[in-house]
């Protein structure tokens, strides 16, 4: 089984300019996502798309391959995670005839992470033919039962509803089925799911469950946070596959 780590580094970002190659303790945010791709076992290749040169000659000092440059109007900032996934096999397919069983999409905002979570999340996939994807998750801090949006009307509409409840946003957050948030820790795709389903998940995806300390930095703020974290990192090695027949479970209280 071949399998590629696919590390996403455009070169615009509003919310901290540079961001991918923002040094964290010395080294560019981009280079974690690197180290810990090279550090998997079950990883074959570590290829960083990217736009931008200056990226792509920091990523291969760092270990990784940057075999094309992504073209522009696939790296704005409303670009979809399916046109950099199928830029990449189309160029590999054409360019090498090489075409990978698994694409890991390792983000690079997300500088906390183990190697051997990495796999243990990719063992699952493999381990799982009739999925179509795995997406890490962990339990949301707030319910979209109580949530809301504003539409024209200026009435306010509940984000959520569930037929077992009535009117579930005035419910004791105890008594709501337990959410879960996408947290970008690690993605892995199956090829054909790419090809066949137009899709980076499918619609069969598993849930493999984070709760280990990660931080996925999207603001400046989050910088200083993650340094911290990483000067004196503790060991994390909280991973979990959630079961597929395991029903909704109420919020601890």
């Amino acid at each position: 089984m071949k399998i590629i780590a696919l590390i996403p580094a455009r070169s615009g970002s509003k919310s901290v300019p540079r961001k991918n190659i923002r040094k964290l303790c010395g080294k560019p945010l981009l280079s974690y996502a690197i180290q810990t791709a090279l550090e998997s076992v079950l990883i074959d290749r570590v290829i960083v798309t990217t736009d931008n040169k200056e990226i792509a000659d920091i990523a291969k000092k760092y270990g990784a391959e940057v075999p094309f440059l992504r073209p522009k109007e696939i790296s704005g900032d409303y670009a979809l995670d399916i046109e950099f996934h199928q830029h990449a096999i189309d160029w590999l397919q054409e360019n090498e005839n090489y075409t990978p069983d698994l694409i890991v999409n390792l983000r690079p905002t997300n500088p906390i992470r183990s190697p051997i979570t990495v796999d243990k999340a990719i063992q699952t996939l493999i381990d799982n033919p009739d999925m179509d994807s795995l997406r890490s998750v962990r339990i949301s801090e707030f319910s979209p039962f109580k949530m809301w949006t504003i539409p024209r009307s200026g009435v306010l509409e509940p984000i959520a509803s569930e037929v077992e409840f009535h009117e579930p946003y005035n419910m004791p957050r105890q008594l709501l089925p337990v959410c879960y948030w996408q947290d970008g820790y690690v993605d892995v795709t199956k090829y054909m799911t790419i090809v066949e389903k137009k899709s980076t998940t499918g619609r069969n995806i598993i849930p493999f469950l984070i709760e280990e300390e990660s931080i996925d930095i999207d603001y400046e703020e989050s910088i200083q946070q993650v340094e911290n974290i990483l000067s004196g990192k503790p060991k994390n090695d909280g991973i979990k596959a959630i079961s597929f027949s395991e029903k909704n479970k109420r919020n601890p209280s």
